[in-house]
């Protein structure tokens, strides 16, 4: 898969994250803080899930991308881009999830 869309992404969101918040969405975001960041997340999740729940592929690949967008920007807000999960999803390549699970229950 080519990560070359998330890398745009992240340069987008770190442009915009110092913007005037008249001019952008994203900017807008992060001046209301990380409260309106995280209720957004909350309110992408419902329609992922909804989507799920229709049986409406396309509508939940669209809402898919509106989760991770806003994702990107809470990680953003803590400093954090897509490089961050993508390294972790690599460290837990290969690794069972009952045994990647059992090792966080021991830490």
């Amino acid at each position: 898969m080519n990560n070359d869309i998330l890398q745009r992404l992240t340069a987008t969101i770190a442009a915009r994250q110092g913007a005037a918040s008249e001019s952008s969405y994203v900017a807008k975001l992060f001046d209301k803080g990380e409260d309106a960041i995280l209720k957004k997340i909350g309110e992408e999740a419902t329609e992922v899930l909804l989507a799920a729940k229709s049986g409406d592929s396309a509508q939940l690949v669209y809402e898919t991308a509106d989760l991770w967008f806003h994702c990107m920007i809470l990680l953003a807000h803590h400093g954090l881009s897509a490089d961050e999960v993508l390294q972790e999803l690599a460290r837990r390549e290969g690794v069972s999830g009952l045994a990647e699970k059992a090792n966080r229950k021991k830490s």
